[in-house]
């Protein structure tokens, strides 16, 4: 037996993740359709008597997708990035909370701690979910990793309160898969030999990398699940979906999956976007976009300083009412990661698209990161002004950018 066949790879997913964080601060809503989603207008609100009033979907209106939901909104046919108008539709009494990405956050620094203690041989794959690498920890070749995996599932509820799954398997394709077979709080372990019974009559979208397109295109020639995938002809396979992605579904459809844990990985930009509950005008409502564009500016800075990271290239992404699409961005002389340097580089930015339309999303991103360590703070964390040094962002020709929702000498920044 070869080496590979040894590899024990776990993937750990927080169970309804937002949804279950909003639980422990509101515990009273236990047991009903709780729906993750919207702006900080729909705080509950505490009541004379120490009761919390909620607010539900039977009375919005606007175009929010659905963040998350819990399992009782769930069987009610909600589900994340679900429209919240058609959410209405199908759960009108379920909860409405906001968002609360912050809250999010310290929570999975506490759950990925938590696991590091145990086995520290992790890949980040995002806010609620991580890979583990179990091959050479201490007894976890005995029992194919599943006391291990029920210590983790320990730790990490002992230092949220929250539950997740975990799925045991030879690598991260299989395990990945395996991790939403016995939601919510399962223990799956997985091998080569559970293919046929308990993975080929998945799906073929349960695969993670067969996208909706390419499930399309597989139903189209008959292959509906993992096992008509398996079953087709590997050169047909290369004639049909090309040679790299034809014989990527043929091993994937066989659970073979070569792939190491990748502990540490160096992001390529960090970005932030809201949509608007309506659609908004530049000078009309030039007021609330200034302070969106500002508080969005002010949440990418954090996000940078608090990842370890300046960004030499700021750029803006906009949708209009039309749905159309535009970006544009800009590199500076120096990288930058203090808010009003990134106000300012993407303010730039807007001077360059015509804003006479209204608009339903405007985002801000930052790329061409450098970590903190390789340059001076200094540098990075000066007041901008214009012909301030490395941090001025002067345009093209050297003028106060002027903007209906902002302006170079704007003073709202905090």
């Amino acid at each position: 037996m070869s080496n590979a066949s040894h590899r024990l790879i776990a993937h750990l997913d927080m169970d309804a993740f937002y949804a279950s964080v909003e639980l422990l601060r509101y515990p009273d809503l236990r047991g009903q359709a709780v729906v993750i989603g919207g702006g900080r207008d729909r705080q509950p609100v505490l009541q004379p008597d120490g009761t919390r009033r909620y607010a539900t979907l039977r009375h919005y209106a606007g175009r929010g997708v659905v963040t998350t939901c819990t399992y009782e909104a769930r069987a009610l046919g909600v589900h994340s990035a679900m429209g919240m108008m058609k959410a209405a539709r199908l759960a009108p009494d379920a909860v409405l909370l906001p968002v609360d990405f912050d809250e999010y956050r310290l929570y999975s620094h506490r759950f990925k701690e938590a696991v590091r203690r145990i086995a520290p041989e992790i890949e980040d794959r995002g806010i609620d979910e991580i890979y583990i690498d179990l091959t050479d920890l201490p007894g976890a070749q005995a029992d194919a990793g599943a006391a291990v995996a029920r210590a983790l599932k320990d730790a990490v509820f002992e230092a949220t309160g929250l539950r997740c799954s975990i799925a045991v398997a030879p690598n991260k394709l299989l395990a990945k898969i395996g991790s939403e077979l016995d939601k919510p709080d399962g223990l799956t372990l997985l091998t080569e030999a559970d293919l046929r019974t308990r993975i080929w009559p998945l799906a073929a979208r349960q695969v993670n990398g067969i996208g909706p397109k390419a499930a399309e295109k597989l139903a189209g020639f008959g292959l509906h699940t993992i096992g008509d995938v398996a079953a087709a002809d590997p050169q047909w396979l290369l004639a049909n979906f090309g040679r790299s992605y034809g014989a990527w579904l043929h091993a994937a459809a066989h659970g073979h999956d070569e792939r190491a844990i990748v502990t540490h990985s160096e992001p390529k930009s960090i970005s932030r976007e809201t949509t608007f509950e309506r659609d908004l005008h530049a000078v009309h409502d030039r007021s609330t976009l200034s302070e969106l564009f500002t508080r969005l500016c002010e949440r990418l800075a954090g996000d940078l300083q608090r990842k370890g990271y300046a960004a030499q290239t700021l750029g803006i992404k906009l949708r209009f009412d039309d749905f159309k699409r535009v970006s544009r961005d800009v590199t500076l002389p120096a990288p930058i990661a203090d808010a009003r340097a990134i106000r300012q580089a993407a303010g730039s930015c807007l001077k360059r698209v015509d804003l006479s339309q209204r608009l339903r999303l405007i985002g801000v991103r930052a790329a061409n990161l450098v970590p903190l360590a390789a340059i001076s703070w200094a540098q990075t964390s000066a007041p901008t002004r214009q012909g301030a040094g490395l941090n001025a962002v002067p345009d093209a020709h050297n003028r106060q950018v002027d903007l209906p929702f902002f302006s170079a000498s704007d003073d709202s920044m905090v």
